[in-house]
């Protein structure tokens, strides 16, 4: 006999554990050492006497039968006196010690202190561990048995007949009946490895044993009626692997498990997921079709076998639905649909994509519709069968593919139903239920709002576009300085219109104005402010201000815009003032063939010489507009005839992954290509540096250089005497005649004379005058003052006053511009038929 004490071991209470011999009547045939050191008995003192003597209570009920008569086992507690008289608790365990003829001989006692632990107790450990509702299962670190209760056993039973199962429940030796603990029991004692454990069990397991830490495991199995094709239920089991320690030593014996079914809670996560998978791939863009796709991609195959969404005509178009009747026929247009079929075509649909199909009253999607409420339906459902037998089409595909379950869902978002989506599961599929229902509600309402997002956004965009287009020149003017070419592209993508903007302004003396800008943002109030911007500009231009004051007044007037006070427009203060606005302002003259610019924060243009050569205008860059108390410079380029300018807004040379100076330097490599004309350039500028659906707005301007030659131009310097005027008549007279216009002589003269009597009368010396023969015949006539002149009404008995009204009467207009030395009065008027 051997005495063990556990008080700190795993087990948790201290264990005395003594032997003795008794005969078949009764009698103390043997004693041991620890039955000595327990009882304090000698053995001569115990050794012949009866059994029952040790006993302080013999007629308790538990140990009245201690007569050892039979050859059965015996267990029970039992309350022993000590040599010195004091009370001793056990628990007695009799074993029958069998001769060779197989006979009882006596009995091994096992005399054990401690918590009192009956055979009752120990029987009803095992039978709990064997009638356990959830599946157990230990194993043996040393001999690799595995031992499995009922459940385990029920769970081996639905695998080999096709069901799920667990690891550690299914084997693939034979299963015996074991002795001792396992007896009558319902334990099996297996002598392999589940032949169904996965390897991953099988490492939990090894893991536990080794690192004696607990852990957790968790399988999956589809049910038997579960389609692979759908979002169908799954068992799924969390497995709770310990480390089985022995009460002895603490070492690891081996491993228990405990199975919990999981199946709801997975499903709970699955569904999870899924919704949030919908918040990031449903609504990714602001297009109705792309939208309604998506939302039928994320549903099969995991929801449905097959899914349509058919959308309300008027949404397609970004428009407000108008409500229907309730008892009508509705009237929706199939904008998307999926299905599990591999291939890019869906065989299940009964309805072509952009047709319109026609759902009658009592059809689910138009009950659905009606109420407002998800409606679950299927082949059991009369009105199902009804609505499918007054479709031939829709007839074949319910037979062909065996659709026998249907969920539809209203897409409403702000109140507002915007369509519906249908979800179907085919044969092999499990019909839906209402968890289903509710997951596939909870899809279409993020749908929707996806939907409704793009139909408000088609609409806005188009009433955008349509103002944008008015603010643009629909046709440039025509003029003789440059040849010109323009593309304009909108944002491919859902950032919205935006306010960039370009244009071309005649100006006096047969000079141009190119103008490019852009008002960062989108929307209506980037294209109402860009409006505004280009307004201003014209207005400007016409003053014939030199690039740099017409941006610096530019900027005044976006100060004025952007103040924050009562009469401001708060849309253009969010879109100009916070955001910013940028312009590029140039002015060509071809006699001189001298290009002016100024930029206010924009792009600068790419020009490309006649000889090849391309290269970014180098400007000195000025703020954007708005910022106030910057100046801003120009620069001047003498440009040969034939040269190319490129103005362009930066949605055309930045993007995301590409910053504006490599974007730049493909601008001039994309010029330099040989092209037969400016529309064609401009296409292959757009190509080679936009992508399929650009991210930004894009404004190109393409302007070629043309020159006034020698004969086109005549100048001449006068000195400030009144004899001159009629001599600079005469000289104006013989080049008109020299030009072959002597038609156009007389108003020449006309304007001559007044032109060159106010610069002698009012001006400063140097005074010039200069006639260009271009598309018009122009006269100017400049001196060094600044006092501009002006229109008045003369009285009857005035004696001028009469000069500039006979001007602005005889030509086609007149006006004047300030120079660097003073001012510049011109007149201009049509060349003569012949």
């Amino acid at each position: 006999m051997a005495t063990y004490d556990q008080g700190s071991g795993p087990c948790g209470w201290s264990v005395d554990v003594a032997t003795a011999t008794v005969s078949l009547d009764g009698i103390v045939t043997g004693w041991s050492e620890d039955a000595r050191r327990l009882l304090g008995y000698r053995a001569p003192e115990v050794v012949g006497r009866a059994a029952a003597d040790l006993l302080l209570d013999r007629e308790a009920p538990e140990v009245a039968g201690l007569s050892f008569i039979g050859s059965r086992e015996w267990s029970g507690a039992a309350a022993l006196r000590h040599r010195d008289g004091h009370r001793v608790e056990v628990a007695l365990r009799a074993h029958p010690s069998l001769g060779g003829n197989g006979r009882s001989q006596g009995f091994v006692v096992t005399i054990t202190t401690g918590p009192a632990e009956s055979a009752h107790d120990r029987r009803l450990v095992e039978q709990a561990f064997a009638q356990a509702s959830i599946p157990l299962s230990t194993h043996s670190t040393a001999s690799g048995l595995w031992h499995v209760n009922a459940a385990a056993k029920g769970c081996d039973q639905a695998a080999e007949d096709g069901g799920d199962h667990l690891p550690g429940t299914r084997t693939r030796t034979r299963t015996r009946t074991g002795t001792g603990a396992g007896t009558g029991t319902g334990n099996d004692r297996h002598e392999a490895a589940p032949a169904s454990a996965d390897e991953g069990f099988l490492r939990c397991v090894r893991r536990v044993a080794e690192e004696a830490t607990p852990m957790r495991y968790e399988c999956f199995a589809p049910e038997p009626s579960s389609s692979a094709l759908t979002f169908a239920r799954q068992r799924a089991w969390g497995v709770e692997l310990w480390p089985v320690r022995d009460c002895d030593t603490g070492e690891v014996v081996g491993v228990g498990t405990a199975a919990f079914d999981s199946s709801d809670q997975h499903s709970a996560r699955q569904r999870l997921a899924l919704l949030q998978e919908a918040g990031t791939s449903i609504g990714t863009t602001l297009d109705v079709t792309r939208t309604a796709k998506e939302l039928a991609d994320l549903a099969v195959p995991r929801l449905a076998d097959f899914v349509s969404v058919d959308l309300l005509d008027s949404v397609s178009h970004g428009e407000e639905p108008v409500p229907g009747p309730l008892d009508a026929t509705v009237l929706l247009r199939r904008v998307a649909h999926q299905s599990a079929t591999e291939g890019e075509s869906v065989p299940e649909a009964a309805i072509d994509l952009g047709r319109v199909d026609a759902y009658p009253p009592f059809s689910p999607p138009a009950r659905c519709l009606t109420s407002g409420q998800p409606v679950l339906s299927g082949s059991d459902d009369p009105d199902f069968a009804r609505w499918i037998a007054g479709h031939e089409m829709r007839t074949a595909r319910v037979e062909e593919f065996g659709f026998h379950s249907v969920m539809a869902t209203a897409l409403r978002a702000r109140g507002i139903t915007l369509g519906v989506a249908v979800f179907a599961r085919s044969v092999g599929s499990p019909p839906f239920d209402q968890d289903d229902l509710l997951l596939a509600e909870e899809l279409a309402g993020r749908a929707a709002v996806g939907v409704d997002n793009a139909r408000r956004y088609t609409r806005e965009r188009a009433y955008a576009l349509t103002l944008q287009r008015s603010l643009l020149p629909s046709d440039l003017p025509k003029q003789a300085a440059v040849e010109v070419a323009y593309r304009y592209l909108p944002a491919g993508t859902g950032a919205g219109v935006g306010g960039d903007w370009f244009d071309v302004v005649p100006l006096s003396g047969t000079r141009v104005a190119l103008v490019v800008g852009d008002v960062v943002g989108h929307g209506i109030q980037a294209s109402a402010a860009m409006g505004r911007l280009r307004t201003a500009v014209r207005t400007l231009a016409d003053v014939d201000l030199p690039p740099d004051e017409l941006l610096t007044h530019l900027d005044d007037l976006v100060i004025h815009l952007t103040s924050h006070d009562d009469t401001a427009d708060s849309r253009i203060r969010d879109d100009i003032g916070e955001i910013g606005a940028t312009c590029l302002y140039a002015v060509y003259d071809p006699v001189s063939r001298i290009c002016t610019l100024a930029s206010a924060g924009h792009v600068p243009p790419v020009v490309l010489l006649p000889d090849g050569t391309a290269s970014v205008v180098r400007l000195s860059p000025g703020p954007l507009l708005g910022v106030g108390g910057l100046p801003f410079e120009s620069t001047e380029l003498e440009l040969p005839e034939g040269s190319l300018l490129a103005f362009c807004t930066d949605g055309l040379v930045e993007t995301r992954d590409r910053d504006i100076g490599l974007g730049l330097d493909r601008l001039c490599e994309s010029l330099t290509g040989p092209v037969s004309s400016l529309e064609a350039t401009c296409d292959a500028v757009l190509k080679a540096l936009l992508p399929d659906s650009p991210d930004d707005d894009v404004a190109l301007l393409l302007a070629r250089t043309r020159a006034l030659h020698a004969d086109q131009v005549a100048a001449w310097y006068l000195p400030s005497d009144p004899a001159i005027v009629a001599d600079a008549r005469a000289q104006a007279s013989r080049q008109l005649a020299a030009w072959g216009l002597e038609g156009a002589a007389f108003v020449t003269e006309l304007v001559v004379s007044e032109l060159v009597t106010n610069a002698i009368r009012y001006g400063a010396v140097p005074i010039g005058m200069r006639l260009i023969r271009d598309r018009t015949l122009i006269c100017e006539v400049s001196d060094a003052s600044n006092t501009a002149p002006h229109l008045r009404r003369a009285r009857t008995y005035d004696e001028g006053g009469r000069g500039l009204q006979m001007v602005a009467q005889l030509t086609q207009g007149w006006g004047t511009r300030q120079t660097t030395v003073g001012k510049t009065i011109w007149a201009e008027q049509a060349l003569p038929a012949s």
